[in-house]
């Protein structure tokens, strides 16, 4: 892997000689932090209509199970892309690549704004999930620029980031469809990527390609890593289920919130969505569990979370303070799995980290799409107290799945 140079956004301005330091790595303070706001507005892409869901629903005429569908179509698309734009950060110049994708998500997300009706919407949706794909070209990038000791940390501050963008989206996207509608929240949203994508074209290094071989080469070598690494699907498998759940409940809390229970309005939701960003507080301390080889042990710890939380929001429907007890525990637990598990992955072949990549996120977001469909069938079928049943059963899945590691571990220890 060829890193040819290094450019501040301001060529004229010198990196301060600490900037290394504080980032612990070698990488300058200011790239991990541009690569920690870019990865979080791209992803916060896809949860901008979570707290609109109630909203489209009397725009659009449509009941609550069609409007989740938005959801899932966002998240379906961000599957598509993954497994068919990611592996192109192995294939071609990274920064070129993103910046291609930022154009096209930016005009997305302007037909999206525009939308006069659903199946619009809906489109629009699908192909800016595809594009914002982008944010997990740059965790990756974060990965190869680090040295061993230290990605973990890189790639947890780089990850706190998106996770913060990805729950500060929700809070972001009540406040400004309160105050100006839901279309603003797209056209700012499209504003916002043109920018970014003008930002890291002047910020990010140039970044040569690991492979040459040809596109079709390259998808067929992403399904062939699935095979070659067992641990790249079972960890795929892990997240599967932890971001399943976290996909039912804030898929389904903004009809909860704003129903008979609670009265909340669209800025009510935001704030509450705030609660999660609490969860990002764990994303560093997760990337030094990775480094101190602690992976297999918080990994179960989290599911046992993860399960527990689902159970605090069943019992505590009737509790604003239970539910959001239980949205913290749950965005902290899935944040602490994710990061474990890209840690993981990047570790089995360094110069395919976009494929390995790439396989992992498709696979976990295949599993949130369906936790946000089944979510959103649940709450229809059974109310809160189904979704709730939904987020519980499926970390205990992933909790039996990883007891077969540490028995095969045990095994292969003896």
């Amino acid at each position: 892997m060829t890193i040819t140079r290094l450019r501040s956004p301001r060529p004229t301005t010198p990196v301060h000689p600490a900037a290394p330091a504080r980032a612990g790595s070698g990488v300058p303070g200011w790239l991990v932090a541009l690569l920690a706001v870019g990865t979080g507005l791209t992803a916060a892409n896809l949860y901008y209509a979570q707290p609109l869901l109630a909203s489209l629903s009397d725009v659009f005429h449509i009941d609550t199970a069609t409007a989740g569908g938005l959801i899932t179509l966002t998240q379906i698309g961000y599957v598509v892309g993954m497994l068919f734009l990611v592996p192109l950060g192995d294939r071609f110049e990274k920064r070129r690549l993103v910046t291609v994708l930022l154009a096209v998500t930016t005009v997305a997300l302007l037909v999206a704004g525009t939308a006069a009706s659903f199946p619009v919407l809906l489109i629009a949706s699908l192909v800016s999930g595809a594009t914002s794909v982008v944010a997990q070209i740059l965790v990756p990038f974060a990965a190869s620029l680090a040295p061993d000791h230290a990605r973990g940390r890189i790639v947890g501050r780089v990850m706190s980031g998106l996770l913060t963008g990805i729950l500060l989206s929700r809070t972001l996207s009540s406040l400004v469809s309160d105050v100006a509608g839901w279309r603003v929240v797209y056209l700012g949203s499209a504003v916002l990527m043109a920018l970014l994508a003008v930002a890291l074209y002047r910020a990010l290094p140039e970044h040569a390609p690991t492979t040459g071989a040809p596109y079709h080469h390259v998808l067929r070598s992403t399904v062939r890593l699935v095979r070659t690494h067992p641990v790249l699907l079972r960890r795929g498998l892990y997240q599967a289920a932890m971001f399943g759940a976290f996909s039912a409940f804030w898929t389904t809390v903004s009809f909860v919130l704003t129903g008979p229970e609670f009265h909340y309005s669209a800025i009510g939701v935001g704030i509450f969505a705030l609660v999660g960003a609490a969860g990002a507080a764990v994303a560093p301390l997760a990337g030094r569990w990775a480094d101190r080889g602690l992976a297999r042990p918080m990994s179960g710890a989290a599911f046992a979370v993860a399960a527990l939380a689902s159970a605090v929001a069943g019992f505590g429907r009737h509790s604003i303070v239970l539910i959001a007890l239980a949205a913290i525990l749950l965005d902290m637990a899935v944040q602490t799995t994710l990061i474990l598990g890209q840690h993981t992955i990047y570790r089995l072949d360094p110069a395919a980290r976009a494929r390995l990549n790439s396989a992992f996120i498709a696979i976990f977001f295949a599993g949130g799409a369906l936790g946000s469909q089944f979510g959103s069938l649940a709450y229809r079928a059974g109310g809160w107290t189904a979704v709730a049943a939904l987020g519980a059963v499926l970390p205990v899945l992933a909790l039996l799945y990883w007891t077969t590691e540490h028995r095969r571990a045990r095994r292969a220890a003896h």
